[in-house]
């Protein structure tokens, strides 16, 4: 009893040496580096956030779950994006696939 008690613990399951469920540890990624604070005062906060969690191809699903944002949310923002050159997309199977551009890399190099 004590065991399952601990693994649905938010507090305690995702602490390293403690048993928890699987995959916790994504909930606190920090692969994206900060979004520059310059950029986003000029593109906006949400389409910063998107540009900077986009370091790798995502779907709109993923990006949503990393920016908070709804999924309708994302998919708007993302064709903003994408009118404006910033971001590329493709198709892998099902899921349509998002990917910043060089021009994107080049916005935020310069803002941070």
């Amino acid at each position: 009893m004590a065991d399952r008690l601990l693994q649905h613990d938010p507090a305690l399951a995702a602490h390293p040496h403690l048993p928890g469920p699987r995959h916790t540890a994504t909930v606190w990624d920090e692969s994206a580096r900060p979004t520059p604070v310059g950029l986003a005062a000029v593109i906006g906060k949400s389409r910063a956030d998107l540009l900077n969690h986009l370091d790798t191809p995502r779907s709109t699903t993923e990006l949503a779950t990393r920016t908070g944002l709804t999924p309708g949310g994302v998919s708007q923002h993302l064709s903003t994006l994408r009118s404006a050159g910033l971001v590329t997309r493709h198709r892998t199977g099902r899921t349509v696939m998002y990917a910043r551009t060089t021009a994107a890399d080049s916005l935020i190099d310069a803002a941070s």
